[in-house]
């Protein structure tokens, strides 16, 4: 299927250029990227090149300066290749050296695919719980799995937990989560239907430390 990410939110070029969101933001706000991979209005939104441009700053931080990574960026924009063409475009370092993009372009779109996949997979419903997210086929909200995977549940406890789902679903949710965070107080966390105990009010009044006790004092 043909890719169909041309523009991207801030949370979403982080994931696919392997970075934190403060560094997507750092660079739009540092103009390391040419001005025509992003918008500001309203919203931040960032073009699919900008991913790779990203990761490029980052990854080559190591060997290359500040100076010569801005100008192979803008070199490499302003030549404006399609997408597929960019994987094997070569920077211009000087008049002897060239820099190859091959590795960091595989990477950056690979992660793009895997996004679009966890995209793919989730569905939200008004007639499926009032609209929540929910893993395409099941009645299971995406963001309760991306939670107990991202807090390193084991994986033998996710799957008794979820047995109808696979490790490539567990680790899509946990994607589509950090790609779409949600706003606001996080909601807690709700446990499957068969993992859920029931426990009567009687119960609960028995269990709860010195009851009893404290009712009798107070009837003194």
């Amino acid at each position: 299927m043909e890719l169909n990410f041309e523009t991207l939110t801030t949370t979403e070029a982080a994931v696919v250029a392997g970075v934190s969101v403060d560094d997507v933001n750092r660079a739009i706000d540092r103009k390391i990227l040419p001005e025509n991979l992003y918008r500001t209005a309203t919203v931040r939104t960032l073009k699919r090149d900008a991913c790779l441009w990203i990761a490029f700053w980052f990854e080559t931080s190591e060997w290359l300066t500040p100076d010569a990574r801005q100008r192979m960026i803008s070199e490499g924009s302003n030549r404006c290749p399609s997408w597929a063409e960019l994987r094997s475009y070569k920077l211009q370092e000087s008049r002897t050296i060239k820099v190859g993009i091959q590795d960091i372009w595989d990477e950056v779109n690979a992660r793009l695919k895997e996004l679009q996949k966890a995209q793919q997979m989730v569905i939200e419903d008004p007639e499926i719980l009032s609209g929540t997210p929910v893993i395409q086929g099941t009645r299971i909200p995406v963001y309760d799995v991306a939670s107990l995977v991202d807090e390193k549940t084991p994986m033998d406890e996710l799957k008794e937990l979820y047995p109808r789902l696979s490790e490539e679903q567990f680790h899509l949710a946990s994607l589509y989560a950090k790609a779409r965070p949600l706003r606001g107080r996080p909601k807690r966390k709700a446990l499957p239907e068969s993992s859920r105990i029931s426990v009567s009010k009687k119960q609960l009044r028995e269990a709860s430390v010195g009851g009893p006790k404290r009712a009798k004092i107070a009837g003194r």
